[in-house]
């Protein structure tokens, strides 16, 4: 199962909107919107026919998986990493305008974001080769507000099943992929192939929609 970090960052740029360089995890910034960085783990599913099938709610049973039965406090350190999808969207660079609190996803990587792998390039030392990076945890999952729609923390924060297309469910890293949920193929570049003031023209809006949103948005 996936064990990875993430760093964060979705559209057309909003007006006004301004990268002052500076991260959530550190001091408030200087300008009107902030990068938002994070390390996280996600989770979804898909059915047989490629489909994209909305969570349902859950209900305790001893029989059932893990992710059905326990809070998200209860579980295992490797429990806990599982979740992790290897979609790779929360390693994506995020603006928060300073003015609304809106927090805005752009299609570029975190400088450890692999857009192929869509995993960390350094998972056990990303924190200090990116010391602005947010660790998850149970505790960040239930304040944090912009994690993806199909986050497996998330899904379980809010009592919902994980999607058909979660390698939890599938017992397939790839299914995460072949339903076109992960970022390979739709970074324009990581940070480093950005400067700063070019972020806002890649405010994008996919990584914070649920599957089938993006069809109806086109």
């Amino acid at each position: 199962m996936p064990d990875w970090g993430a760093a964060v960052a979705a559209g057309a740029a909003p007006s006004g909107l301004a990268c002052s360089g500076r991260r959530l995890a550190a001091e408030e910034p200087e300008g009107p919107a902030r990068a938002v960085r994070a390390v996280l783990q996600t989770d979804t599913r898909t059915n047989p026919m490629g489909e994209s099938r909305a969570p349902r709610r859950v209900r305790a049973d001893a029989a059932e998986p893990f992710w059905r039965r326990k809070s998200l406090d209860a579980m295992t350190q490797a429990e806990w990493e599982s979740l992790c999808d290897g979609c790779g969207r929360c390693c994506l660079i995020k603006l928060e305008d300073e003015d609304t609190g809106v927090v805005h996803h752009t299609d570029i990587g975190c400088t450890l974001l692999d857009g192929i792998g869509c995993r960390c390039r350094d998972y056990a030392r990303r924190q200090k080769r990116v010391p602005d990076c947010v660790r998850l945890t149970p505790e960040a999952v239930r304040t944090i507000p912009w994690l993806p729609p199909t986050c497996a923390y998330r899904l379980v924060r809010d009592g919902l099943d994980l999607y058909d297309w979660h390698p939890l469910v599938s017992g397939r890293a790839a299914s995460v992929h072949e339903a076109g949920i992960s970022v390979r193929g739709r970074l324009s570049g990581n940070e480093e192939e950005f400067s700063e003031e070019e972020f806002p023209e890649r405010i994008v809006a996919w990584p914070g929609l649920r599957p089938g949103e993006e069809e109806e948005t086109e």
